[in-house]
């Protein structure tokens, strides 16, 4: 069995229905929220001070540095936060949030709601959708490696002999974050809020004490200087723009991850503590190099005594690390979403919280991840280097959010055209700026996000068309239900104690390894249940309003069991709410599960090229168990195989 995008059906019992959500966002006052949050959402903008000012003085740019230089880029850094995060995500984007949920997925499932499915406009956002997500990826690999990488790099800072260590502990950091996270986050996590607010406090007092020695530097927040610098210095304003786009590259998160504390927790946090603190560091670092032009080679850590250099070293190293395996787990929820959406094969899903139904860990990303980071790092070697590559899959993304919010003000919001017009084409104007400016950088390393993204981008569109053909050559070639039971009962096979559990993706057909049991063993139990389990377009579902069940005749039951994006199936647990709550006897020891376990043949047909299907072949094969995945008990599992051609 596999599961399905939220499909409607003819059959009654599948209509859609309006589930009621409760809250899964932690629970707390505003205060521990807002704390957590700190500790959860910010920590990949909260360290872009180590490597963002840096990149946008960088001598390779052509910037000259200078009075107008510095305040132009400081101005262009305050309105970049203003308009992009304050604006664009804190007061707008996070509206658009599908039950509480935020995230490129997420905002799909909600734009999908308005379009006709099997349209064009449906599958333009699912493609911008996924296309979104796999871009993702693609910070999720960069993140880590430049946050470690520009955190231990402030060694050099300490003594140039500490410059031969800074890869090899980038990669002991790295690697040990991923041997960890097979453990869990949820003791580590208790610590993540206090060490971020030590990190913005720290952060923040060094802005002060340069800006203290340089208060001219304030004025800067004027828009004149940012207009004034990209007009006179057009040509540079452009390269240096990609940049200053390195300041607000964890803006995503705000909206991805404020499913778990909620909206307000998070805009408190950044208005109070967060930006202001992000701001003095950053108009600190500029008031250092208006006074000493030297301090362009590592203006964050060349901000505070040589003395206090290897503790903020030390905390800069754990804030990145926090940084890291927020972003880490941001994959891990992604995969676990796109698996459920049906784009992305079946994988072990581990987890590792038995109170939050969020803290998980999947093995293969993590992995794959883990490969592709230290690659990443031994290839780049620098920060410097990494920060070509890292602005172009976020601006991406970011477009893509912009476009996608349009949808949802237009169709479900019903907001009047000109209004969205207004609003989001400010947005794309800057966004559309971003992103310009960073293609730029493909060559110079943009490009690799680019290929994971695209990689990404072809094995999830193709098993999702993949299934689709698979489920429409079920429909096409199946027997209804409706009719078949009847029917099988009038001249019933002999009957046996105990109850089967055939697991069906389609719920208006006969399951083939009912078929199968059939023909082979010619006997039925005496209670048969044909169990269906949906995913839908909302990230949770209640636990009573989950099952539904219709009684097809003696002993025999139609069960659906719905799931949202964010959660993750379990039988065991559902045979003993069928049990408990809807009063079907169905003994563990005594319940048998069927399921087929199909073996594709490859064969040339109009709608996927052959290389395509062999793909769509070897993802199947190699997709976890779907008995593992839906954690069917395997001593009571009984597979039944057939060949079918794609």
């Amino acid at each position: 069995m596999s599961i399905s995008n939220p499909e409607y059906s003819h059959s009654k019992f599948l209509r859609p229905i309006e589930f009621d959500q409760e809250s899964h966002h932690a629970k707390g006052s505003l205060l521990a929220l807002a704390v957590l949050a700190i500790g959860i959402v910010f920590g990949d903008i909260g360290t872009s001070p180590l490597y963002a000012l840096k990149s946008c003085f960088d001598p390779a740019s052509g910037i000259p540095l200078n009075k107008d230089s510095v305040y132009g880029v400081l101005s262009m850094i305050f309105w970049t936060f203003v308009i992009v995060v304050s604006l664009k995500y804190v007061a707008f984007v996070m509206r658009a949030n599908n039950h509480g949920e935020g995230g490129i997925l997420a905002l799909m499932a909600l734009a999908l709601r308005t379009a006709k499915q099997g349209s064009a406009q449906a599958m333009t956002i699912m493609v911008m959708g996924v296309l979104g997500a796999c871009l993702f990826y693609g910070d999720a690999v960069i993140t880590p490696a430049i946050s470690v990488l520009s955190a231990i790099e402030g060694l050099t800072v300490v003594s140039e002999d500490f410059g031969h260590v800074v890869l090899p502990l980038t990669l002991m950091i790295l690697i040990g974050l991923f041997l960890f996270e097979k453990k869990g986050t949820e003791i580590v996590g208790i610590l993540f809020g206090p060490i971020m607010l030590v990190w913005f406090g720290v952060i923040g007092a060094m802005g002060i004490y340069q800006i203290a020695q340089g208060p001219e530097i304030l004025v800067a927040f004027s828009p004149w200087y940012a207009l004034s610098f990209m007009l006179q210095n057009s040509a540079i304003a452009f390269a240096v723009t990609g940049a200053v786009f390195l300041v607000v590259t964890g803006a995503e998160a705000l909206y991805a991850d404020m499913g778990h504390f909620g909206i307000r927790p998070i805009r408190y946090a950044w208005f109070l503590l967060v930006m202001p603190s992000l701001l003095l560091n950053y108009f600190g670092q500029g008031a250092l190099l208006l006074r000493d032009a030297q301090a362009v080679s590592n203006p964050f850590f060349l901000m505070v005594p040589q003395y206090l250099t290897l503790p903020l070293v030390i905390l800069s190293a754990f804030a990145t690390v926090i940084a890291s395996q927020a972003c880490i787990s941001g994959a891990y929820s992604m995969t676990s979403e796109a698996i459920l959406l049906g784009f992305v094969p079946r994988m072990k899903v581990v987890h590792t919280s038995e109170r939050e139904i969020g803290q998980i860990y999947v093995p293969f990303i993590n992995w794959v991840l883990c490969v592709i980071v230290v690659i990443v790092v031994l290839a780049f070697r620098k920060s410097d280097n990494l920060a070509t590559a890292y602005g172009i899959a976020v601006s991406s993304t970011m477009l893509i959010t912009s476009l996608l919010s349009a949808v949802v003000m237009l169709k479900s919001w019903k907001w009047k055209p000109i209004t969205i017009a207004l609003i989001v084409g400010s947005f794309l104007v800057v966004d559309a700026g971003f992103f310009a400016a960073n293609l730029a950088k493909i060559l110079e390393g943009g490009w690799f996000p680019l290929v994971i993204a695209s990689l990404l981008f072809l094995l999830m569109m193709t098993w999702y068309q993949g299934r689709q053909l698979l489920r429409q050559r079920a429909i096409n070639n199946g027997i209804g239900l409706e009719d078949f039971i009847p029917s099988l009962l009038q001249h019933p096979p002999h009957r046996i104690e105990g109850t089967s559990v055939f697991l069906t993706a389609h719920i208006d057909f006969v399951p083939p390894a009912m078929l199968h049991n059939l023909k082979h063993n010619r006997v039925l139990h005496e209670q048969v249940i044909f169990l269906k389990m949906s995913t839908w377009d909302i990230p949770y579902v209640k636990a009573h309003r989950r099952i539904s069940v219709r009684e097809m005749s003696k002993g025999i039951y139609l069960v659906r069991a719905v799931y949202g994006f964010k959660e993750t199936p379990d039988v065991g647990l559902l045979m003993d709410a069928l049990r408990e709550e809807h009063g079907i006897n169905c003994p563990a020891m005594e319940t048998s599960f069927f399921m087929a376990r199909d073996s594709l043949v490859v064969k040339e047909i109009p709608q996927m090229s052959i290389w395509r299907e062999s793909l769509f072949v070897w993802m199947m094969q190699n997709a976890a168990r779907a008995s593992d995945f839906f954690r069917v008990d395997s001593n009571r599992l009984i597979e039944i195989g057939a060949k079918i051609e794609l």
